[in-house]
């Protein structure tokens, strides 16, 4: 008696013997493999595309991959994931076929370079005895004992799993790993570190303030805390009607001047002073003001997440004669210089040394970004605003580097001008 082919046997068979398959429907031979219902794997073979082989599924050992699913796996082996799993779908096979990480072992014991594979069942063992003929076998103690189907237990039983045995090397660094962690239970614990911090310098500043508070109190007087100084008034009178000024050089090759400064400050753009001096010139104003005001919008946001917006003003000079319009006292106000390395910028201002006034106020070196370092002002006391001369589009993190330097040193060095 003939038996009956295995399918997945035969698959390999005809995969490893590079026979040609081909598909085939109610009607004949057809090209698609989504319209056939069988495939041709010999001449005297056609197996039905949706029966089932004995190639285990993840699923569990009740379930077994199609005919389909092994074929796809082994004909689109070379396809990308995302491909695969797409022309699968295409096929029919919405579900139930190979996975992706499960494919190049299919497609290894489909073409011989693995002879076992743990996925897959035994074959069933055919019996020898007649029909009618019920199978037993004798236990040691002489009782007879019916006999299981063989091809129940192909179905039934799973292959032993292999013990895992841990890498030495592994161990150590898990070891490692769990000494470093640190379990969290509350909020508490997450805060923890890994060192005492001391607060004692900071409870010993603060604890002669408080004597000298409680001191006071019981006097009647005011805490020393609590009474502003004669300057203290005298800034804080000045502070409501007075605005940072800005200087910059009055040279025509400095990259910033009195013709694109605005714009720069303001809009976040750099225009080519040339082009800025030549567009006012078309539109009639041939000469710049000598005080340019520079109006800045800032957006706070305090511990609730409550955002508040203020409007900044600056003033913006190139000259001693201009800074003298602002009154006596015009110096205090000024909170920044910018320079193009020159020294002799500096000699008609109150401190015309580059040391001494960049001691009194923000220094700005302004250049191109591809200029090679300046040696001259290695020793002056700025910061360098580099300008790309092509890509305008980082103009906005140039300005705003600029402003956050300018906002930090004022709130150093000069608070009482910064308006809340």
């Amino acid at each position: 008696m003939s038996s009956t082919p295995d399918a997945l046997e035969s698959l390999q068979q005809a995969i490893k013997s590079r026979y040609p398959i081909t598909y085939s429907n109610s009607t004949g031979p057809c090209s698609s493999l989504l319209n056939a219902t069988h495939l041709n794997v010999s001449p005297s073979i056609s197996l039905p595309k949706s029966s089932p082989t004995r190639f285990r599924t993840a699923s569990g050992p009740s379930d077994f991959f199609s005919v389909e699913a092994i074929y796809l796996a082994w004909l689109l082996r070379d396809a990308p994931g995302a491909e695969y799993m797409k022309q699968a779908r295409e096929n029919g096979l919405a579900v139930g076929f190979v996975g992706v990480t499960e494919r190049k072992s299919v497609v290894d014991w489909l073409e011989g370079r693995i002879s076992d594979h743990e996925r897959i069942a035994p074959l069933a063992v055919e019996s020898t005895t007649p029909p009618g003929t019920p199978a037993r076998t004798t236990s040691p103690a002489g009782v007879a004992t019916p006999q299981k189907s063989s091809r129940f237990e192909a179905t039934t039983s799973s292959p032993a799993k292999r013990r895992y045995v841990a890498d030495p090397q592994d161990v150590e660094i898990v070891k490692k790993i769990r000494q470093n962690e640190i379990e969290l239970r509350d909020r508490t614990t997450v805060l923890r570190g890994v060192k005492p911090n001391n607060f004692s310098s900071i409870r010993t500043v603060y604890a002669e303030k408080l004597k000298k508070m409680r001191e006071a109190s019981k006097s009647g007087a005011p805490p020393p805390s609590a009474v502003p100084s004669a300057d203290a008034k005298l800034q804080a009178r000045k502070a409501r009607n007075m605005f940072p000024i800005i200087i910059i050089s009055s040279s025509p090759t400095a990259l910033i001047t009195m013709h694109n400064v605005k714009r720069f400050l303001q809009e976040s753009t750099f225009e080519p002073s040339q082009e800025a001096r030549a567009r006012a010139t078309a539109e009639g104003n041939t000469r710049p003001e000598d005080m340019i005001p520079i109006y800045r919008k800032r957006t706070n946001i305090d511990s609730s997440g409550k955002e508040t917006e203020t409007h900044a003003r600056y003033f913006v000079v190139d000259s001693v004669e201009a800074l003298a319009k602002f009154g006596a006292d015009a110096w205090d106000r000024v909170v920044c210089v910018m320079t193009t390395g020159q020294a002799w910028q500096f000699r008609p201002y109150k401190w015309n040394e580059p040391i001494q006034l960049f001691h009194h106020v923000k220094g700005i070196y302004v250049s191109w970004s591809n200029d090679p370092p300046n040696t001259k002002i290695k020793d002056w006391n700025v910061t360098e605003l580099k300008i790309d001369p092509h890509r305008r589009h980082v103009d906005k993190s140039v300005v705003a580097h600029f402003w956050k330097t300018l906002d930090t040193w004022i709130m150093s060095n000069k608070p009482w001008l910064i308006k809340t």
